[in-house]
C-alpha cells in the first residue's frame, strides 16, 4: 500500500488546482454541495481500483457525481444508524434522568446518570472505530461495482475487513492526519483555506480507500 502518494498523487494532475477548487467551491452548494464532492470523491476510489492513469477527476459530470455520491451518503448513513440510534438514546437517558432528580435524590439519580453515559460512551467509541473501519470497505465496493447492493454485502465487506485490516486502519488515520494538519492551515487562510482543505482531504481519503480495498481483494482474491 502507498501510503504517501495518497498525499501527492493530486499534483501530478496538471490540473489539479482546477479540479481541487472546483471540488471546493461545489461544498458551498446548499444541501447537495458535500453529496456531491462525496460522489468526486467515489469516483476517486474507482479510478484506483481499475489503475487509472488519471485518478484525479474532472468536473465534466456533475450529474453522476450527485448520483454517486448520494448513493455513498445512504451507505455511511445506513452504516453509522447504530450509533446515531445509541447516541440519541443517551440524551433521552439524560434528559430523562434530569426530570427524576426533581423527584428523587438528586445525587444518586446523578452518579446512575453518570455511569450509564459512560457505558453508552464506551459502546459508542467502539462502534464509531468499527464503522469507520467497515465504511471505506462498504464504499469500495460500491465504488468498484457502481452497485448499490454491493455495498450492503455485509459478508463480502467484512471479509474485505479482515483481509486487509491494517490497510483500512491506515485509511482511517490518512484522513485524521490530512485533516490534523490541514485544519490550522484552513483556519489561517479564512473561509477559501477551510473549503481547500476538505476537498484534499477528500481526495486523499478516496485514494486510500481504493489502495485498501485492492490489497483486500489481493488477500482474498475468492470473495
Amino acid at each position: 500500500m502507498e501510503f504517501g502518494r495518497a498525499f501527492t498523487y493530486i499534483f501530478e494532475d496538471q490540473d489539479w488546482l482546477k479540479k481541487v477548487g472546483i471540488a471546493a467551491l461545489v461544498i458551498l452548494i446548499p444541501l447537495i454541495g458535500p453529496i456531491v464532492l462525496m460522489g468526486w470523491g467515489l469516483e476517486i476510489t474507482k479510478r484506483v481500483i481499475y489503475n487509472d492513469p488519471t485518478p484525479l477527476p474532472a468536473w465534466d459530470d456533475f450529474g453522476g457525481f450527485v448520483s454517486k455520491g448520494f448513493q455513498a451518503f445512504v451507505v455511511s448513513l445506513a452504516y453509522s444508524l447504530p450509533i446515531i440510534l445509541i447516541s440519541v438514546c443517551a440524551q433521552g437517558l439524560t434528559i430523562g434522568g434530569a426530570s427524576l432528580m426533581s423527584d428523587m435524590d438528586g445525587d444518586t439519580v446523578g452518579m446512575l446518570v453518570t455511569v450509564v453515559m459512560l457505558c453508552f460512551t464506551c459502546v459508542v467509541l467502539i462502534l464509531a472505530i468499527g464503522v469507520g473501519i467497515i465504511i471505506p470497505a462498504a464504499l469500495g465496493n460500491l465504488a468498484a461495482t457502481g452497485e448499490l447492493g454491493a455495498a450492503f454485502r455485509f459478508g463480502e465487506v467484512l471479509g474485505m475487513v479482515r483481509a486487509a485490516a491494517g490497510p483500512y486502519l491506515l485509511s482511517i488515520l490518512g484522513v485524521f492526519l490530512a485533516t490534523l494538519v490541514l485544519a490550522p492551515v484552513g483556519s489561517l487562510l479564512c473561509g477559501v483555506g477551510a473549503l481547500l482543505a476538505s476537498a484534499y482531504t477528500s481526495a486523499v481519503g478516496s485514494h486510500l480507500y481504493g489502495q485498501a480495498y485492492n490489497v483486500a481483494k489481493g488477500a482474498a482474491p475468492t470473495m
